[in-house]
């Protein structure tokens, strides 16, 4: 058996993961986390464990049934932990993993950068438009 250095081990795993690649498992995700319930859900459950009533109010707009197939495709990615505390009623409440936290940065990013640039992409809009 053959044993490879751990510079080639990343060499490999680069090229095992190219986003480029029309076969490359990476699109899926890519197109999971670029997902705009995705990024709200990520960014509201990066401020702190939450409720799913909590996160519904939080992510105005989202509809039930895609904020609960949004959390259950976080949730089997590793992004987010759900946890079921034994009550009357039962208690359910969410939060990031680790793995969840590190793209929640991102996340957040994206959505300040949105929330600031919204007026100039309003004027290219209309520029465009106006062609």
């Amino acid at each position: 058996m053959a044993t490879t250095t751990a510079a080639a081990r990343r060499d490999q795993a680069r090229r095992d993961y190219d986003a480029y690649l029309a076969a490359c498992p990476s699109r899926m995700l890519l197109d999971r986390i670029s997902d705009k319930w995705v990024s709200l859900v990520m960014v509201a459950l990066g401020e702190g464990t939450l409720r799913y009533s909590e996160l519904s109010r939080q992510v105005a707009g989202v509809s039930q049934k895609m904020l609960t197939q949004t959390l259950r495709s976080l949730e089997r990615d590793g992004l987010v932990e759900r946890r079921v505390t034994a009550s009357v009623p039962v208690r359910v409440d969410y939060s990031l993993t680790p793995l969840g936290n590190s793209l929640r940065e991102l996340m957040y990013g994206v959505k300040l950068w949105a929330e600031s640039h919204m007026e100039e992409v309003f004027v290219a809009r209309e520029r465009y438009d106006e062609r």
